[in-house]
C-alpha cells in the first residue's frame, strides 16, 4: 500500500507564487498510476492555499498507519528560521507555518516502511540538518529526503515551463528519465537524474536517506524484460567471458537477401540469441569486442562482452535476484 500527500501552494498574501499548483497537479498525475496504468499511490492533493493547522494534520495522517510507502511532496515557500519552515498561506511574522523539524519528527516516528519527503521550496535542505531527536540519528530508519536546494539557497520557478525548475526535472524523471533497466524509479534514481541535470551554477539538490532497501515510487515499461535479463548468466557463464559470434548470428545473412552473404548462413537459434545480445548492447549491458557495432562483430567472427553495468545485472541474474 502506498499513499501520498501532494501540496502546491500559490496564494501567499503579498508574495504569491505562480506555478506550485501546476507542480502538485503534475506530480499527482504521475505517481497515482504506473506507466502501464496500474494503480500506484493513493493521493490526497492540496493546491492554492492551506492553513498551518490543516497541513500539519494532513501530514500526521499521512505518516500514520503502516503503509509500504508514505510520500510527502511540498511545493511552496520555505523559510530560513528555527531549522526551516514549510510556509502555509496563513503565515505571519510570528508563525511561518509547519516546522520542518516537526515534519521530520512525524516521519521518524512513523511505522510506515518507507517515508519519502520531497521539498521544492527555498532552503529545502534545512530539513534534517540542525536537530537531534532524543539523542538519535537525525533521520529515522526508512526516511528519505530529496530537497530542491541547499539550506542557504532559494528554489527557482521557470515561467517558460510553468513549473519549478526542480519539479520539472522530477516530472521528467518520473516519466522514465530516472528509470533503471527494469523500469523501476526509486528515490535514489530520481535524485541522481535531477542532480546530473542541474549545473554547478544552479540550485543544487540534496539527498539524505537512512534506508536499507528502496521501494520504487513508480514503475514504467522495462527497457529489458526480466525474462531476457535472466539470460545474461546463461550466455556468459563467467563475468569475464566473451560470447563468440559468427555470421550465422546475423538474420540478414540469408541467401534470399540481396547483399553479400557469408557462410555459415543465418541460423534461427543463433539469430534469437543475437537479438537478445543486441538488445543488451542497446541499453549498455554488452559491447562488441574489436569493432564498433554488433553487426560487424558477427559478420567478422568477433565476439561481445559484458560492460561494467552488464556485470552488475549478470550478478543479479546469477543470484536469481529478479
Amino acid at each position: 500500500m502506498k499513499k501520498a500527500l501532494i501540496v502546491g501552494l500559490n496564494d501567499y498574501p503579498n508574495c504569491e507564487l505562480e506555478w506550485c499548483d501546476n507542480d502538485a497537479i503534475a506530480m499527482k498525475g504521475l505517481i497515482e498510476t504506473n506507466g502501464d496504468g496500474s494503480p500506484n499511490f493513493d493521493v490526497i492533493l492540496i493546491t492554492k492555499s492551506c492553513t498551518k493547522h490543516d497541513l500539519k494534520e494532513r501530514i500526521k495522517i499521512l505518516f500514520s498507519g503502516d503503509a509500504d510507502v508514505a510520500l510527502l511532496y511540498f511545493s511552496g515557500h520555505g523559510a530560513d528560521l528555527d531549522g526551516g519552515y514549510l510556509c502555509t498561506t496563513d503565515f505571519s511574522e510570528d508563525d511561518y507555518g509547519v516546522k520542518m523539524a516537526d515534519v521530520l519528527e512525524m516521519a521518524n516516528n512513523s511505522r510506515c516502511k518507507n517515508k519519502v519527503i520531497i521539498l521544492d521550496c527555498c532552503f529545502a535542505a534545512k530539513m534534517g540538518t540542525s536537530i537531534l531527536l532524543n539523542n538519535k540519528s537525525v533521520l529515522g530508519e526508512g526516511v528519505t529526503i530529496i530537497a530542491a536546494s541547499q539550506s542557504w539557497q532559494t528554489s527557482a520557478e521557470d515561467a517558460s515551463i510553468q513549473h519549478g525548475v526542480f519539479t520539472e526535472l522530477l516530472i521528467q524523471g518520473l516519466q522514465g528519465g530516472a528509470a533503471d533497466i527494469g523500469g523501476n524509479i526509486t528515490p535514489a534514481g530520481l535524485y541522481s537524474f535531477v542532480d546530473q541535470s542541474l549545473g554547478a551554477w544552479q540550485q543544487r539538490p540534496v539527498f539524505k536517506t537512512n534506508i536499507s532497501q528502496f521501494l520504487p515510487v513508480r514503475t514504467i515499461q522495462a527497457k529489458v524484460e526480466k525474462s531476457k535479463l535472466r539470460k545474461l548468466s546463461t550466455y556468459f557463464k563467467n563475468p569475464t567471458d566473451e560470447y563468440k559470434l559468427d555470421p550465422s548470428f546475423e538474420y540478414t545473412n540469408e541467401p534470399n537477401v540481396e547483399h553479400q552473404i557469408i557462410e555459415p548462413y543465418a541460423q534461427q537459434e543463433h539469430v534469437a540469441i543475437f537479438k537478445d545480445l543486441q538488445l543488451f548492447e542497446s541499453v549498455g549491458l554488452v559491447e562488441p569486442v574489436g569493432t564498433e557495432h554488433m553487426y560487424f562483430a558477427a559478420m567478422e567472427n568477433k565476439s561481445c562482452k559484458l560492460t561494467a553495468l552488464g556485470l552488475h545485472y549478470w550478478r543479479l541474474s546469477k543470484d536469481k535476484r529478479f
